[in-house]
């Protein structure tokens, strides 16, 4: 519906149930009476923005059942498990669908939470603002290219029709808002509504820089852009900027055992839980670096249970290859060879905490910046903190039960053995180096950070993933598709600038194939 569209604001702010879409203990804080009447606050739109930002790539237009099977797809498109339920699942064989902007309309609240705050606290309040503005932003441009941006969220002025910008428009626009972001929260109050971070600025302040070293991680490829200063910026950030310290900075819902609030795929009116299977591209690189996450992530197979096998052995787990068939998918997870997930992720309400941003990720970023020349230091320091974090996030979050962990505890003086491994310690070649550290952020982000496997991918080409063309469903099937195409409503109701966008970045075709900026 036209109403839907990025550009037009709503003429009336709901106010959502918690129990729909919240993750987290302290959201109940959040509840009110609704016997009351109630004013319309800004800790209440924060805390409206904070969790429809944060949860739309898993509940985005879905009906609650469907949550967990919604919360899987990107990581059948990212290569991490398959589906044994049915093939109509487009992601798990590389097909992207049209990408509606509707989802971003929780962001007209931003200034309504900003003209509705208090002095005191309106400096925090727009500083989170322009956060949470950029990583919905971002995230969308990564996947379509030119869109709406200067122009977006305009309705109330008239704005019906907004232009597309350019997507060096809309990245160097975002970087403005982060460096604004900074500035606001480097000496704000500590502010209501804050289901993530409990209103501290500082906390905010950090995941803002790490959201924009990620951005300008992916302007790699733009370093020489004066508009964009991508290395000033990177320096200037690490250099005299506050940036997540330990996994305590990491930007992710905590799960509960409270209603609303459970761990996405918890088994509790799961329909699903039998149908996700582990692939051999994340299993196999496992077994390949002799990297006990697999016994964190993974179960036995029901042959391997069968015919005596140890748990602690690393022959006891194997991976499907995800570009078959779905009907030799199908046949394969039967057989009793292909190990499902770790009854970890059905069997506990509060599971591991989903995040955005990861104090691992972070130092990945770092890594591979060095290795890049956008920054000065020590990529191996950065690369080794980056796999002791995420395997210390694994295992923090991971109950010592040996039916979690099969009896392969992560502990420091593995982690030792580890780094120093034939296959894990930092290469000296700069190619294997970005290899060795964008294969270690895939590893960290299983069942993470939404859709991060496939856009390292699509952006470094690690992993190498298998295109089948017998199972592709792109077009054409020997390519893997690099990005969204614009939803028809777009081309409905926006269709003069619509048309203008895709001729000037793609001589006029809209489809799955096209490079856009970023990628060129």
């Amino acid at each position: 519906m036209k109403n839907n569209k990025i550009y037009q604001l709503g003429c009336i702010v709901t106010l959502l149930c918690f129990s729909i879409c919240s993750c987290d203990s302290k959201f109940e804080d959040y509840n009110t009476n609704p016997n009351q009447s109630t004013k319309v606050t800004s800790s209440m739109l924060a805390t409206n923005l904070i969790l429809k930002s944060s949860l739309y790539s898993i509940r985005e237009n879905v009906k609650a059942q469907d949550v967990p099977k919604n919360f899987m797809k990107d990581d059948m498109l990212s290569k991490y498990v398959v589906w044994a339920e049915s093939n109509d699942i487009d992601y798990a064989f590389n097909k992207l669908d049209r990408r509606s902007f509707s989802n971003m309309s929780i962001l007209n609240n931003v200034d309504k939470m900003v003209a509705a705050a208090s002095e005191s606290q309106r400096s925090a309040y727009e500083g989170l603002g322009h956060i949470l503005r950029a990583y919905m932003f971002f995230d969308m441009t990564l996947r379509v290219g030119d869109m709406p941006y200067s122009e977006a969220m305009r309705g109330e002025e008239g704005i019906k029709s907004p232009v597309y910008d350019k997507q060096e428009d809309i990245l160097a626009g975002l970087l403005n808002e982060l460096d604004d972001a900074d500035k606001l929260l480097k000496d704000a109050a500590k502010f209501d509504g804050d289901p993530i971070y409990g209103g501290n600025p500082e906390a905010w302040r950090r995941a803002g820089n790490v959201l924009e070293l990620k951005i300008l991680l992916n302007l790699y490829r733009k370093a020489d852009n004066a508009n964009l200063r991508v290395k000033e910026r990177m320096q200037s950030i690490v250099g005299s900027r506050p940036i997540f310290q330990s996994n305590d900075d990491n930007w992710q819902l905590i799960h509960s055992n409270n209603s609303g609030q459970k761990y996405p795929f918890y088994e509790e009116g799961n329909n699903y839980k039998n149908f996700p299977f582990l692939t051999a591209t994340i299993v196999d690189l496992l077994k390949q670096y002799k990297d006990r996450r697999l016994f964190y992530y993974a179960e036995m197979t029901p042959n391997a249970v069968a015919n005596g096998l140890s748990a602690t052995e690393w022959d006891a787990y194997q991976g499907v290859e995800p570009s078959l068939v779905h009907t030799d998918i199908q046949q394969a997870t039967q057989s009793g060879n292909i190990s499902t997930i770790n009854p970890r992720y059905l069997k506990l309400p509060e599971g591991e905490p989903s995040f955005l941003l990861s104090y691992s990720e972070m130092n990945f970023i770092l890594a591979e910046a060095v290795v890049r020349g956008l920054l000065s230091g020590n990529a191996k320091a950065y690369y080794e903190e980056g796999i002791r974090s995420a395997m210390q996030f694994t295992d923090s979050h991971t109950p010592d039960n040996v039916a979690y962990h099969h009896g392969m505890k992560i502990d420091e003086t593995y982690l030792a053995d580890y780094l120093q491994g034939s296959e894990t310690a930092f290469a000296s070649t700069a190619e294997k180096q970005i290899e060795q550290i964008i294969l270690q952020k895939y590893i960290a982000t299983f069942l993470e950070s939404p859709f991060s496997g496939f856009f390292e991918y699509r952006r470094t080409g690690y992993p190498r993933f298998i295109i089948n063309p017998k199972s592709n469903r792109n077009t054409p099937t020997d390519k893997m598709p690099v990005r969204w195409m614009y939803s028809q409503d777009e081309y409905n109701y926006n269709a003069e600038n619509v048309n203008s966008a895709v001729q000037s970045q793609f001589n006029g075709v809209d489809d799955n194939n096209q490079l856009m900026w970023l990628l060129k």
